[in-house]
């Protein structure tokens, strides 16, 4: 396959004998998981397999989603611990100042002096706003929160960002 493909969950278990499988979701995008949507199941060592969404509910925290053509739990077992993507051309328009989170990890930190922090490593979604992990040399990693009081400048074709930390967020 030689489209892009990009991860919007990971198949942890099934659930059930109905062919429910247990997703942790790492996308934004509830449409994703939608009936009907076209995702890609990946694993290590296999070519994508693409996979149509039949049904889909939360429970517990959790995204329980269902196949098409796959009705018993036996049909899916094997894609426990696999990735769920979906392809490039299936991506949304986001508007301005909204990120994917590729576009982000990779990106290196600089204070609005100038100053190198670091680079992104990771991107945390506790609540309110996202947290960006920003791994530091010879310094523990930093968390920046993705507010307009801290953010200024965000260039992710030229892979840098430009903060104005609030006091203490860097000690």
């Amino acid at each position: 396959m030689e489209k892009q493909l990009f991860n919007v969950g990971k198949i942890i278990n099934t659930h059930g004998i109905k062919g429910e499988v247990k997703v942790h979701r790492v996308t934004d995008f509830d449409e994703r998981f939608e009936p009907g949507q076209l995702l890609y199941w990946v694993s290590d060592n296999s070519e994508p397999k693409p996979l149509v969404i039949r049904t889909h509910r939360n429970h517990k925290g959790f995204d329980l989603v269902s196949f098409e053509d796959h009705p018993t739990i036996n049909d899916v077992e094997g894609y426990k611990n696999g990735k769920l993507m979906v392809s490039e051309e299936d991506h949304e328009e986001l508007d301005d100042h909204e990120f994917y989170f590729y576009e982000i990890i990779g990106c290196t930190v600089f204070l609005e002096s100038g100053e190198e922090l670091g680079e992104i490593k990771e991107i945390l979604t506790p609540g309110a706003n996202d947290v960006w992990v920003v791994k530091r040399k010879n310094q523990p990693d930093v968390l920046i929160p993705y507010i307009e009081p801290v953010v200024k400048e965000v260039d992710p074709e030229r892979k840098t960002i430009i903060i104005d930390p609030i006091e203490g967020l860097l000690d």
